[in-house]
């Protein structure tokens, strides 16, 4: 390890380095979920679709949004709260 010290530590001298890693562990774990669902994909183009879901979900979840509201079975009410009320004629 006392050969190694100065690369052991280099993140301690750079100004500005994060102590931990999480952002990296948060991106591994997505990789990892996607995998052990691919055990179960019944086609190719099963396996495409639930590949784009993945990417789609995590995107949103990067941005802030709720993946959850843009899933296809909740698309439609999603879009409807989102409209905005049309103007009243007077």
């Amino acid at each position: 390890m006392q050969k190694r010290w100065d690369k052991l530590t280099l993140c301690l001298r750079a100004p500005g380095a994060p102590l931990d890693n999480d952002v990296c562990e948060r991106a591994l774990k997505k990789v990892i979920l996607n995998r052990k669902n691919a055990l179960f994909y019944k086609t190719e183009n099963g396996a495409k679709v639930g590949d784009i879901f993945m990417s789609l979900i995590h995107t949103a979840e990067l941005a802030g949004g709720d993946p959850a509201q843009w899933l296809p079975w909740n698309c439609r009410a999603t879009l409807d709260q989102t409209k905005s009320p049309s103007p009243t004629s007077t």
